[in-house]
């Protein structure tokens, strides 16, 4: 039977994840008023426009698209929007691509295409409204010359898994393209103003998404050695190296950079990010009687090693109780396994082996914790998360199932699966990376 604690910990878990839906945002940044049309911040009179164009790249990006659709109406002269495979928004008016994440696929080449072609009409009269959202570097794909689907497929395969950072990521995956590190720019006569819901640490606008529309600071030879620092190199296709090595010596040329004057016409604004998420919890958990303790800091640390500071903070702080414990970020996991799960899943079963071995140690009645993607997607797994509490321990205990068998095999989603902890939203439509609550009474 569901607690009153843990059904409290879902609203607000639910109250985060609405505050940064795009029907919560979009109309913030984005209005029509005495025909002049009110864009992230900057008032056009629409008489100016010749046509108003809105493309997009993300998970957020269907249901972004179709918020702008519902303010623009017959102002909007067409519309091209790549999202994940089953994040489709029906009856949006919106012309929409699916495509694969984490791994591309054909879809995500074709997706590229496409948009290419849909920026040729584009003049110097127009505008282009660009949603981006967390995803995008893996549902826009397209082939570099001298580069194949099959080996771009492999690289980022080996980088998901590595344990690098998602700006270290992004770097390759920047000058594996002709479209993102601000290539896109290229592409496009017309005016370009950038609408963003932020998926990385610190908002950072040349990393999300791999900033198709923002000047690129890295190079091809930071690139590489990241490839040399997690040791990819015997794991990445040759072409993939030799690509990256001919950039290295200038044969394939840099992407464009801070002061490019390609960049005089573009804006890039960020609408959503974790710390409104973050905000959006803290306000719930207040309002449902919880003394608040909301984390400033992001969590970006490997899965296991931030599990176990969270958990034990009950050991090191002075909670006054009932508590709510909130914290948001994106943290690193190194995929050794061959099992089943995502780094919210792992998280929260890392978190339950350090509650056993604290347990006696912790003034509590109970602790229950959640961690979850805002994107409803936690690894290549239907699930968001997982959620666990003194009862998982309990069920552990008389079952004698083996925490660390799952945890070393990277498999906690068989674990949740055989003890009832798994978060299963579906596509939330958002993705400002993960979110962990911890209710303590």
């Amino acid at each position: 039977m569901t607690t009153v604690t843990e059904q409290d910990i879902r609203k607000i878990w639910d109250v985060a994840v609405e505050a940064v839906h795009p029907h919560s945002l979009m109309r913030r940044h984005i209005s029509i008023a005495n025909n002049d049309l009110k864009l992230a911040g900057e008032q056009i009179p629409l008489g100016t426009v010749h046509n108003l164009y809105l493309i997009g790249v993300g998970k957020a990006s269907g249901a972004m698209a179709a918020e702008a659709a519902k303010v623009l109406g017959s102002h909007l002269t067409d519309s091209l929007v790549t999202v994940k495979h089953g994040h489709e928004v029906e009856g949006a008016g919106i012309n929409m691509i699916s495509a694969s994440h984490p791994v591309p696929d054909e879809h995500s080449v074709e997706a590229v295409n496409r948009t290419l072609h849909f920026l040729e009409k584009v003049e110097e009269e127009d505008i282009v409204i660009f949603l981006l959202s967390g995803g995008a570097s893996a549902l826009w794909c397209d082939i570099p010359d001298g580069l194949n689907m099959e080996d771009l497929s492999q690289a980022y395969q080996q980088l998901v898994n590595s344990g690098a950072a998602i700006e270290e990521i992004n770097t390759i995956r920047k000058h594996l393209s002709r479209v993102k590190g601000g290539q896109l720019v290229r592409y496009c006569k017309g005016r370009i103003i950038t609408l963003i819901i932020s998926d990385v640490p610190g908002d950072d606008l040349g990393i999300i998404g791999s900033a198709p529309t923002y000047p690129d600071t890295s190079s091809y030879r930071e690139a590489l050695d990241i490839i040399h620092k997690y040791k990819l190199g015997p794991k990445m296709p040759e072409s993939i190296l030799s690509y990256l090595e001919k950039g290295v010596r200038g044969i394939i040329p840099e992407n464009p950079k801070p002061g490019d004057p390609a960049f005089l016409r573009v804006s890039n604004t960020i609408i959503g990010s974790n710390k409104i998420a973050v905000s959006a919890a803290a306000k719930a958990a207040a309002e449902l009687g919880y003394h608040v303790y909301a984390s400033d800091k992001l969590v970006t640390g490997e899965t296991q090693q931030e599990a176990k500071q969270l958990i034990g903070s009950l050991l090191q702080c002075r909670f006054k109780k009932p508590c709510c414990v909130i914290q948001g970020g994106e943290t690193v996991i190194q995929v050794r396994g061959d099992g089943k799960g995502g780094r919210n899943q792992h998280f929260a079963l890392a978190a339950l082996k350090e509650l056993v071995l604290l347990r006696n140690n912790i003034d509590a009645e109970d602790v229950i914790l959640l961690s979850c993607g805002t994107d409803g997607t936690d690894g290549p797994t239907d699930a968001a998360g997982a959620v666990i509490s003194m009862a998982t321990l309990d069920l552990v205990t008389e079952k004698d199932i083996s925490i660390d068998e799952y945890l070393d095999n990277h498999d906690a989603y068989h674990f949740f699966e055989k003890t009832g902890g798994l978060i299963q939203t579906g596509p939330t439509q958002t993705n400002v990376m993960d979110i962990q609550l911890m209710i303590v009474t």
